[in-house]
């Protein structure tokens, strides 16, 4: 049997959003982060980010200080005094360059790199990964055909295979999952 050749991913994003502005916060020029990164160093002073406003192109930022705050944390960055340097933050993200991302565990993904991948079941293609939600009881693939969105459970007892370089998920799912979750684009 003569092997396919895929090409790897292009869709890939060069950076990746490690953190969301929330607000501004006292009068030192500190605004409130939440967070979507675990990596320890990456919030450390001196450390290099992106920031990126609503629609804007990225600046880099370096960190001046970093505080653990209500599940997120507190940011300075070098160069914005005061509350009125930062009061138009709000809703930035900040980024970090793809190649900065260090390589997942095997048998796990983040999140940048499930997005966009192609979904079949049983030789049937049922679209693309368009979203990601955490339920509480998991992570759902929210996969779209153009027709339907369906949100399918990212466990392991539905997963043959996922090669997130070739942006291709094949799943085993129990029948009439595709029918019970469907709703209509």
């Amino acid at each position: 049997m003569a092997e396919t050749s895929v090409s790897p991913r292009s869709d890939l994003p060069a950076t990746v959003v490690v953190g969301r502005i929330l607000r501004a916060h006292g009068v030192r020029g500190e605004v409130s982060v939440e967070l979507s990164s675990d990596v320890p160093d990456r919030f450390r002073p001196g450390a290099s980010l992106l920031l990126r406003a609503a629609g804007g192109e990225p600046r880099r930022v370096t960190l001046a200080s970093c505080r653990a705050y209500r599940g997120g944390a507190l940011l300075a960055f070098e160069g914005f005094e005061g509350r009125e340097a930062v009061e138009g933050l709000r809703g930035a993200v900040l980024e970090i360059e793809r190649e900065r991302v260090p390589p997942a565990e095997p048998g796990t993904y983040y999140h940048f790199q499930l997005l966009g991948c192609r979904c079949a079941a049983d030789g049937e293609e049922l679209g693309e990964v368009v979203d990601l939600l955490e339920d509480g009881g998991g992570l759902l693939l929210v996969v779209d055909d153009g027709d339907r969105k369906v949100p399918i459970p990212f466990v392991g007892s539905f997963l043959k295979e996922v090669d997130v370089e070739r942006g291709r998920i094949e799943l085993a799912l129990p029948e009439g999952l595709l029918e019970a979750c469907a709703s209509k684009s």
